[in-house]
C-alpha cells in the first residue's frame, strides 16, 4: 500500500495524470455491429491496427442500440461504438477517436455520417471522398470536429 502512495505522490509530483498515463496504455472500445457487414469488419481491423482493443457485438437491432445512443436523425451509418462515456458512429478515423479522448470536450460523441468513400473501412482503390467528422453534444447540436481527403 505504501508503495502505491509513493508511486501517486511521484506522479503529481512530476505533474503526470492518469490520463496522461492511461494515453499510452490501449484504449477499449465496444462496436456494435450487423453480422453481415464488411466494411464494420475493416473499420474494426483500422482501430485494432491503431492500437484499440475492440470488442465486437453483432447485432440484428442496430436500430435501438443507436436510439439507446442518442444518436439524432443525420447522424448514423452502420455500427455504433462506445468508448468510455463517447458515442462513436460510423467510420470515425483511429486518429480522430485519440483526439477526443485526449480533449475530452463536453460532448456526446463523434459521427461520420453515411459511408464516404476513402474513410477507415470503407477503402475503395484510390477513391478518397472528402467527408467530415462531426462531434454531437446531449441538446443535438454539432459542429465539424475534422476533415479528411
Amino acid at each position: 500500500m505504501k508503495k502505491h502512495t509513493l508511486a501517486f505522490g511521484l506522479m503529481a509530483a512530476l505533474g503526470f495524470s492518469t490520463t496522461a498515463l492511461a494515453a499510452g496504455a490501449a484504449q477499449s472500445i465496444h462496436v456494435y455491429k450487423s453480422p453481415t457487414c464488411g466494411c464494420c469488419g475493416d473499420w474494426i481491423d483500422h482501430l485494432e491496427e491503431n492500437g484499440f482493443e475492440v470488442e465486437a457485438t453483432n447485432t440484428n437491432d442496430m436500430g435501438r442500440i443507436k436510439a439507446d445512443a442518442g444518436l439524432i436523425a443525420g447522424l448514423g451509418s452502420c455500427h455504433t461504438a462506445f468508448i468510455g462515456d463517447y458515442v462513436i458512429e460510423g467510420h470515425v478515423p483511429a486518429d480522430d477517436i485519440k483526439r477526443l479522448i485526449s480533449e475530452a470536450p463536453r460532448a456526446k460523441g463523434l459521427s461520420v455520417p453515411g459511408m464516404p468513400i476513402g474513410s477507415p473501412g470503407m477503402e475503395m482503390g484510390d477513391r478518397k471522398d472528402h467527408y467530415k467528422v462531426i462531434l454531437f453534444n446531449e441538446s443535438g447540436q454539432t459542429r465539424i470536429f475534422s476533415e479528411h481527403n
